[in-house]
């Protein structure tokens, strides 16, 4: 026979926290006179994955180039990379550059300073941030040596290798200004 232990019948803390944050969310969000649904939908996502309206982009844009220093996180070569300025990013070959190739990044998920972010929703317009990076070099990486072995039946294989890696350096984070026609 197993024993149950009742409920508690005061809520912990985490709960009450949680019921909080919805609840802030659900006033911030009624102020803006949205539909039940949407207000679901809002309140059951986290407080900080919360998108901006698109019209806050060029204030938060603004504020972001007003910071001495920007990052971006940008897929390169199927992989998401934190990149700032000046970084030396080592990623699997790319085949079709050549050294002295100058990259544009295309696929920048978020832009950020020490106070500000501004989140893709998956990623950011090209047309608001710049960001290029120069192939270095083509290098390899140190010797893999991999051993095979099938027990009892004489088979044993010594598979090396060294894995072929091309190293861009980041340029300048160049956040566009909106020109107002």
């Amino acid at each position: 026979m197993r024993l149950r232990s009742s409920p508690s019948p005061l809520p912990t803390m985490a709960s009450l926290f949680r019921r909080e944050c919805i609840a802030l969310v659900v006033a911030q969000m009624s102020l803006l006179n949205l539909s039940p649904a949407t207000l679901r939908a809002v309140a059951s996502r986290a407080l900080h994955t919360q998108t901006a309206p698109s019209t806050a982009a060029p204030s938060a844009l603004a504020l972001i180039r007003s910071q001495p220093s920007h990052y971006v996180v940008a897929s390169v070569a199927g992989r998401k990379y934190l990149l700032t300025p000046r970084d030396l990013l080592t990623v699997p070959r790319l085949k079709d550059v050549k050294v002295g190739d100058v990259l544009k990044l295309s696929d920048i998920h978020e832009l950020g300073s020490r106070e500000y972010t501004l989140r893709g929703n998956p990623i950011l317009p090209p047309e608001q941030v710049q960001v290029e990076a120069t192939v270095v070099e083509h290098t390899k990486g140190k010797m893999e040596t991999i051993f095979k072995k099938k027990r009892r039946k004489g088979y044993e294989r010594t598979v090396r290798h060294k894995q072929t890696y091309t190293r861009l350096r980041i340029g300048p984070i160049d956040i566009v200004e909106e020109t107002s026609s």
